[in-house]
């Protein structure tokens, strides 16, 4: 491929060409040229010299910019063979307005890195990906994950069949359980229910809002928090610019599939908004399935000066679902749509706030101020027996938890730009104060069949499974980072965070045993106030290199924590059990790499990493410890492990490569490999040492094409995942099993999909198919909901959407 491209050159008639200086006569490399004529792009080399091919003479506008500096636009008459222009940047002394380029994309290629500094965020050194949603021609109207992080390296994803009301994905060897090995935030502020005792997200922000989805992996602990897989953003669509602006998005798809999104927003004088409402209800393709969503949001602004502005955001969101449950190994190869739960229901009722401040000082610095807080819900009731064969019989009690969820933060940032030794640098510093106090029920439920979310402890007063929990949570935390500049294309970004956390769980849980004749041979209250206090310091090192022009070598080292969470604490599912004395994960993690563009034609980033965890909290196959009868899967510190691999993206612009005269005209290709191993390295329980860690598929690929000419576009993506364990002990998969469906393997999948586009005016008609081969896989075996058992990914499913934009 690199022999093809170095033979592939466009010749062009007039050539537009000169060299960029700084107010001293400093040239100045690696300097962003955009045509405002076409949207071409262009950098300086580093010689601070640039040279543009022009296919035809006239007029044209050139926009030159880079960080600290004013930007410069000239116009330019092409019309001799060749056109020199001497362009001198002078450093920044005001606001500038943005520049928007409104022009057909040449590429549609939708990931990019994150700049060095963007806000007051620091991202030099590390291992960044950017999902640009506009690029995307996908199923956005179920957010369906497979496609939208098509192109994020590494990403293991638990598919779920209700509409996208939930998101969960992992990677590297982490449990991609309800996002909860990542921080996962939304325009900067944290949505899941508890950052530290229960970092899971009920929430998933819908893809029609969203602008792009920004991932920092494992390197991000120091400035988000402690979580292994590092954070998730979900940066919601800028406020358009016209005083109003309505867009509204209806979709219709299989297993009665219907959604509507509307939204909002515009722009006047100093006060801007966006807001959407979208309404999702489907049935599954299982029985006893079916889905019932709302979702709000209000995003209101106002720029009090050039240099000052407030944000303030509300999210309500709330969905009722009845579950199908999961199935055996055995129940899945017979007949993969089945279901033996028609009581299973689950809501959700979520309500986010946040208040953020943003200032420029006329030093060079920023500074963010963000209040945060969430009032949240979820209730579940259901037959969860850990023997998934055994029938739901009408009229017996079932399993009931309550979770109410209630917690607020603070976070500050301040960024300042500085000068040292003739070179531009930057440092961080933050701080961050949260309080949560959450609680737990779990409880017998009714004997109907409705969602009725009410204990049933009259009805059945012997119930096993009783426990009430208050889990009160602070962590305060101070972080910062310093890009040094040894050289204009060497620099060092050092950085640390020291963290305070006091964890509390104060309650009870109710023990009750029983003979195979349902008399009561144990009755007994367990109280506790179990209250954990810990502070520690977290240090890391970002490297990033620039050689040439668009190529970046980088490496970074952080150390992690992960503390236990509620679910470490207290069970609340009979198909598993939770050690005593479980205590927090430690270790780090480490990217090297390079990443950058070849020719404008090749996207690239090529890296390898490591994770290793000590006390790494895992699952293994036991007999019940609290004397019930049957295996659990027992959750623990297992050991010492490690997980490493090799990961590589490369996009490749067909159309620009051999078709680059025809601006129309648009070819993408891109794959996605990412080759995992891992090991227990050391373990205190038997038969795990040596083992592969959990959740670790040896190859994750996915290889996709667009193609596109003026109004429409189209996609192909292919996902192969291998078989991954799902426990420490590596539990073979028993194909008769018709027992649990808790253990085993996950084994390998292949998975097609297809979209397309077009837009007409004001009108955009999308349409596609999911599972184009008609494959029957699964994704997760589930311990809780909504299992426990196996959870079949859907089958082939078509969707079409019209969107209309006023």
């Amino acid at each position: 491929m690199l022999l093809l491209f170095l033979t592939c050159n466009v010749y062009s008639q007039y050539k537009f060409s000169g060299t960029v200086v700084d107010n001293s006569g400093k040239i100045l490399p690696g300097i962003e040229i955009i045509d405002k004529t076409t949207g071409r792009s262009f950098i300086t080399d580093k010689r601070g010299d640039y040279s543009i091919n022009i296919k035809n003479p006239g007029d044209y506008v050139f926009i030159f910019f880079a960080e600290n500096y004013a930007m410069a636009e000239k116009s330019v008459t092409i019309s001799q063979k060749e056109t020199f222009l001497r362009v001198v940047l002078y450093p920044l002394s005001k606001t500038l307005s943005e520049v928007v380029i409104n022009k057909q994309k040449e590429s549609i290629a939708a990931i990019r890195k994150l700049k060095d500094i963007e806000e007051t965020a620091i991202y030099a050194g590390k291992k960044t990906e950017v999902v640009v949603l506009d690029k995307l021609t996908a199923n956005k109207a179920t957010n369906n994950a497979r496609q939208i992080f098509s192109q994020v390296v590494g990403l293991t994803i638990n598919e779920s069949n209700d509409g996208g009301l939930q998101l969960s994905i992992g990677g590297r060897g982490l449990d991609p359980n309800r996002t909860s090995n990542f921080n996962t935030r939304q325009n900067g502020y944290d949505i899941s229910a508890d950052v530290l005792g229960y970092p899971e997200s009920y929430y998933a922000t819908p893809t029609e809002a969203l602008e792009e989805i920004q991932i920092v992996r494992g390197a991000a602990s120091l400035q988000y928090g402690t979580q292994f897989g590092g954070m998730i953003n979900f940066k919601l669509k800028s406020p358009s610019k016209k005083e109003i602006e309505f867009t509204n998005r209806t979709t219709g798809g299989s297993y009665d599939l219907f959604t509507n999104f509307t939204s909002l927003s515009g722009t006047k004088g100093k006060f801007s908004y966006y807001s959407f409402y979208n309404y999702k209800q489907g049935s599954g393709f299982r029985p006893n399935s079916q889905f019932d969503a709302k979702n709000f949001f209000a995003n209101l602004n106002y720029q009090f000066t050039a240099n000052t502005s407030l944000h303030f955001d509300y999210t309500h969101f709330d969905y009722l679902a009845k579950q199908p449950g999961g199935l055996t190994d055995y129940m899945f190869n017979q007949d993969p749509t089945q279901s033996n739960r028609e009581r299973n229901w689950f809501a959700i009722d979520w309500n986010l706030y946040s208040l953020r401040l943003k200032h420029k000082f006329k030093n060079n610095a920023d500074f963010s101020l963000q209040l945060f807080g969430l009032d949240a819900s979820r209730e579940a009731i259901g037959y969860r027996s850990n023997r998934v064969s055994n029938p739901d019989t009408p009229g017996t009690e079932r399993d009931l938890i309550l979770g109410d969820f209630a917690n607020w933060g603070a976070e500050a940032r301040y960024l300042k730009r500085y000068s040292f030794f003739n070179k531009s640098n930057a440092f961080l510093l933050g701080a961050k104060y949260y309080q949560s106090k959450n609680t737990g029920i779990q409880g017998p439920g009714s004997s109907g069949s409705d969602a009725d979310f009410n204990l049933a402890t009259d009805e059945f007063p012997t119930y096993a499974n009783q426990s009430s929990y208050t889990f009160p949570n602070l962590n305060v935390s101070l972080f910062g980072e310093n890009i040094f500049k040894i050289t204009p294309n060497f620099s060092v970004t050092p950085g640390f965070r020291y963290e305070f956390i006091r964890t509390q769980a104060d309650g009870y849980y109710r023990r009750i045993n029983k003979d195979l004749a349902g008399n009561v041979i144990l009755d007994e209250t367990e109280y506790e106030n179990n209250i954990k206090e810990r502070s520690f310091l977290l240090l890391g090192l970002g490297l990033s290199y620039k050689p040439v022009n668009k190529i970046e070598l980088y490496g970074n080292i952080s150390q992690n924590y992960r503390s236990v969470t509620f679910n470490d604490i207290r069970t609340a599912s009979p198909s598993q059990a939770i050690a005593e004395d479980i205590t927090d994960e430690k270790g780090y993690t480490a990217d090297i790499g390079a990443r950058g563009r070849l020719f404008d034609k090749v996207t690239f980033d090529i890296s390898g990493f490591a994770l290793y965890y000590d006390q790494k909290i895992g699952e293994y196959v036991t007999r019940n410890p609290n004397g019930a009868a049957g295996d659990v899967r027992y959750r623990d510190n297992i050991g010492t492990a490690i997980t490493y691999g090799f990961e590589t993206m490369l996009d490749w612009n067909i159309g620009k490569t051999f078709f680059a005269e025809n601006e129309n005209f648009v070819w993408n290709m891109f794959s996605n490999v990412s080759v995992t191993e891992s090991e227990y390295l050391e373990s205190d329980q038997p038969n795990i040492k040596g083992n592969k860690v959990e959740f670790v598929p040896l190859y994750n690929v996915k290889i996709g094409m667009g193609v596109g000419y003026k109004n429409f576009l189209s996609s192909l993506q292919f996902t192969h995942v291998s078989s991954q364990f799902t426990d420490a002990d590596n539990h073979p998969t028993d194909n008769n099993d018709n027992i649990y469906g808790i253990f085993g393997e996950i084994p390998s999948y292949y998975v097609m999909d297809f979209s397309a586009a077009y837009k007409w005016k004001r009108f955009k008609l999308e349409a596609g198919i999911n599972n184009l081969t008609d494959n029957w896989y699964f994704t997760r075996r589930a311990t809780g909901y909504p299992g426990p058992g196996i959870i079949p990914s859907e089958p082939r499913v078509f969707y079409t959407t019209l969107e209309f934009v006023f």
